[in-house]
């Protein structure tokens, strides 16, 4: 279909097998919560958003590409989808964590042909558009430039450090701000009367209601759903015709509501966890599990790679220097390439990070080090180690008796290097921090240490 495709041309019948957040949609710009700074008559997408025939054909008229950033279940894609109901243009959405270039190019092609054989432009809305790579953007930039689509880009992140440049200098980028309590509030009452909703069969007090905006976090999307299995939940357990959702209802619906991996809730934060104890762990076929859990829920490729790359250094460092090697050729990879062929290139950098020999050296060095500095150990810098290039230095001493280790045996210079408060803490001796393992690499560099320091005592 050419036009507008979405819930919004749905007949009630197939609207009623459809999720309660999907049924609740807005429908027009008044059921909208939050986002009253965006929505100001006169503004943009309040231009873009309404109805009435002379308001639409300005919105033809005017219609920029647009760049939503803010929380999800705020309404960004509500947004975008009353935009192109209302600005008589084809409706095409995708989305930026299973989508890849082959994607956009052929919806451009789409677009292209429906300008040229009917007339009519295109609105294309790239769900996550952070998740596409510079490349994946870059294709976006021809179509975006000479309006061959209508671009509404979504987004969680930062777009000055998640979208290119180019893209943002096209576009308008509008904030939208995070739902209050009474945002969800109303949105949940609305949902319990609304004959797309609930329909006023099930009883909820204010104190279980406001219970269940807590547990949503500001999210819309999430605040439906747990709305959703509990009033199920309710009438699976109760024979009265109206049952009543009660706080234990609630906070048992509250486990099946959620039980799925949300990228921005505590099964997030549990996958992350799961995912860096196995590789350190070295078990690669579990790590190898929740990489999959993480890409198929649509986490960040990016977000993993960071990951990948602090475990390459903070589980193995020097035990493999080469595993940081591939953890940041990965993350280079990834953002080059996005997904979804990174998740080769992702697997390849968890596999060589699992089957490295492990030593946490380098974290409790490292930790120690900064541990000694915030208790004070902080003497002045010994005088020979200052810097002495600029005028004067010398009359202060600085530099003064500097030994320059590659005149020395071994290119290294048996002179102090540490502050005076730790020359002799470590039972007279200068503190040491660095304490290699035996493991892979690490003990080679252990022996070559070992060398150094006795070449280092004064």
């Amino acid at each position: 279909m050419d036009l507008f495709e979405s819930n919004y041309t749905k007949t009630e019948q197939e609207m009623s097998h459809l999720p309660l957040a999907v049924r609740m949609r807005p429908q027009n710009l008044d059921e909208i919560v939050g986002q009253r700074h965006l929505l100001s008559p006169g503004g943009i997408l309040h231009i873009m958003a309404t109805e009435n025939s002379s308001n639409s054909d300005k919105a033809t008229a005017l219609a920029p590409s647009i760049i939503l950033w803010g929380p999800p279940g705020v309404g960004k894609t509500t947004l975008a989808y009353l935009i192109a109901k209302n600005s008589r243009r084809r409706f095409r959405e995708i989305s930026a964590v299973s989508a890849g270039i082959k994607e956009v190019r052929e919806e451009i092609a789409d677009a292209k042909r429906a300008l040229v054989e009917k007339g009519v432009e295109t609105i294309l809305f790239i769900d996550e558009i952070h998740r596409f790579s510079k490349t994946q953007q870059d294709a976006l930039l021809p179509s975006v430039e000479n309006r061959t689509v209508v671009l509404i880009g979504a987004t969680t992140e930062n777009p000055y450090f998640s979208v290119i440049s180019p893209l943002l200098s096209r576009s308008i980028m509008l904030t939208l701000q995070k739902l209050e309590d009474d945002d969800l509030l109303e949105l949940v009452s609305r949902a319990i009367k609304d004959k797309r909703g609930l329909r006023s069969g099930v009883v909820i007090s204010e104190t279980v209601k406001k219970q269940l905006v807590q547990m949503a976090s500001s999210d819309a999307r999430r605040a439906l759903t747990l709305l959703e299995v509990a009033a199920s939940s309710a009438f699976t357990t109760s024979t009265a015709k109206r049952p009543t959702i009660t706080a234990k209802i609630l906070e048992e619906s509250a486990n099946v509501a959620l039980l799925r991996y949300d990228k921005d809730g505590d099964n997030h934060y549990d996958t992350a966890s799961a995912f860096i104890k196995s590789m350190r762990g070295s078990d690669v076929d579990a790590a190898l599990h929740y990489l999959a859990r993480m890409i198929v829920a649509g986490e960040d490729p990016r977000f993993i790679a960071r990951r990948i790359m602090i475990a390459a250094s903070e589980e193995i460092a020097m035990a493999d220097p080469s595993a940081l090697w591939t953890a940041v050729a990965a993350s280079s990879a990834v953002e080059r390439i996005g997904m979804p062929e990174s998740q080769l290139i992702l697997a390849q950098a968890v596999v060589h990070v699992c089957l490295s020999p492990k030593s946490n050296a380098v974290t409790l060095a490292i930790g120690a080090a900064i541990a000694d500095v915030k208790a004070g150990h902080t003497d002045q810098i010994p005088q020979a180690l200052r810097d002495a290039h600029y005028s004067g230095a010398s009359k202060l001493g600085a530099g003064i008796d500097y030994k320059y280790a590659h005149d020395k045996p071994h290119h290294i210079a048996r002179q102090q290097y540490l502050p005076d408060d730790l020359q002799t803490i470590d039972n007279g001796e200068p503190r040491k921090y660095y304490n290699p393992t035996n493991n892979g690499r690490e003990e080679t560099y252990a022996q070559q240490l070992k060398k150094i320091r006795e070449l280092l005592k004064i």
